[in-house]
């Protein structure tokens, strides 16, 4: 550097003295210590920096083993016969998770709470009436279950930027039978959330106005029987939540105002028997509610559904700019209900449906821009109303000049000509 410095000042030699003056040489004095000093500064620096670095990972390491002392006497009072032992020691994983010292410690109090909802429970269905003190046991260990569920909640319901927020981590609910939880107004954000083959069987288990925003939330093959399962207000937006092989029976799962805004939302073959539902593959006995949701954006799909004696309700629900995926879906007895849904953007697909037996309701939908897709659709005993719908007629919902196959009622606007 010196000397590329010199090259391009344009010096070529340097004045000769015989002799070197008192200023010059104090001016040599100056340099030398000043050269010395910097010296001494860079190395003091370094020394300094090494030892805040050896001074760090020495402050980690006694907070990660107080840490781990703190979670090993967490984790026994879990272990504990006594419920008022074990509600202590979910209060301290959940206070050991807050001042966890780096985001892996927290995920593992996290991963230790979702393993004890995963640990073999007997719900209360099971239990002998006659037997008190097994009663007793179930209503302390239930407590301690929604404990977990509430403190889980509570931090999910907190902003991202607040540290004891718990967003964005993993939660595996795989196999869990919940009888009762309330997770409304719970933020699902990045991170994976499993409830695969999770049973919710009994209770109110409330996701009403939670947000499921990137990430992924899996329920495939879970269970939802008796009770009822509550996402109401719900946002799925820009993520994957998957129903699919679900199986929905004799109880109640409302969507009723929920936003799917992006991402992809599918039930596909899952099963809906007795149960009061909003939307799903297999319908068959009960109610499902999906009454004035909104699909805007993103995949939704139900391909190969199956909707046998349910009731399941899109009425005034808004299909806008999605991809609504109803092919080779079945519509065999029940009620399933669009009316006064509206259809405008995106794509609504109800190609090779077959519907035979029960009532597809379209009465006063609006049919605007976009395309609902009816081709190869087989209309074969089922009542299809499209009776006051307007705007557009749904592509091949009917052959030009063809009769009306039997059950399919079309608006009056909508009646194509047939030849003498």
């Amino acid at each position: 550097m010196f000397y590329t410095g010199w090259d391009l000042l344009g010096a070529r030699e340097l004045k000769p003295e015989r002799r070197i003056d008192s200023k010059t040489l104090f001016d040599l004095v100056k340099l030398a210590f000043g050269v010395v000093a910097g010296a001494g500064a860079l190395v003091a620096l370094v020394v300094a920096y090494r030892r805040q670095r050896v001074d760090e990972d020495a402050a980690l390491r006694d907070a990660t083993r107080l840490h781990t002392e703190r979670f090993t006497t967490a984790v026994s009072q879990l272990g504990d016969e006594s419920a008022a032992v074990r509600l202590g020691g979910v209060h301290a994983l959940a206070g050991l998770a807050d001042d966890a010292p780096t985001r892996e410690l927290r995920q593992t109090c996290i991963d230790v709470l979702c393993a004890y909802l995963r640990l073999p429970y007997t719900a209360e269905a099971d239990l002998s009436a006659a037997d008190v003190g097994a009663r007793h046991t179930y209503l302390a260990l239930r407590e301690v279950r929604h404990t977990v569920v509430r403190l889980i909640r509570d931090h999910l319901r907190l902003p991202l930027q607040h540290h004891h927020s718990w967003q964005g981590h993993n939660f595996d609910f795989t196999g869990v039978r919940f009888d009762g939880a309330d997770l409304s107004g719970a933020v699902f954000s990045d991170g994976v959330v499993n409830f695969s083959d999770a049973v919710f069987s009994g209770g109110m288990v409330d996701f009403s106005a939670a947000v499921f925003s990137g990430g992924m939330v899996d329920f495939r093959a879970a269970t939802f029987s008796k009770g009822m399962v509550d996402f109401n207000a719900a946002k799925f937006s820009g993520s994957t939540v998957n129903f699919s092989t679900a199986t929905f029976s004799d109880g109640m799962v409302r969507f009723s105002d929920a936003v799917f805004t992006g991402g992809t939302v599918s039930f596909r073959a899952a099963e809906f028997s007795g149960s009061i539902i909003a939307i799903g593959s297999v319908f068959s006995g009960g109610f499902v509610d999906f009454s004035a949701a909104e699909f805007s954006g993103g995949t939704f799909g139900v391909r190969g559904a199956v909707f046998s004696g349910a009731t399941v309700d899109f009425s005034t629900a808004e299909f806008t700019g999605s991809i609504v995926d109803f092919s080779t879906a079945t519509f065999s007895g029940g009620t399933v209900c669009f009316g006064k849904a509206l259809f405008a953007g995106g794509t609504v697909s109800f190609r090779e449906a077959v519907l035979t037996g029960g009532t597809v309701d379209f009465r006063e939908a609006a049919f605007s821009t976009g395309r609902v897709d009816f081709r190869e659709a087989v209309f074969s005993g089922a009542t299809v109303d499209f009776r006051e719908a307007g705007g557009i007629v749904p592509h091949s919902l009917v052959a030009a000049s063809s009769p009306l196959p039997d059950g399919l009622i079309l608006a009056a606007a909508w009646q194509p000509s047939v030849p003498s």
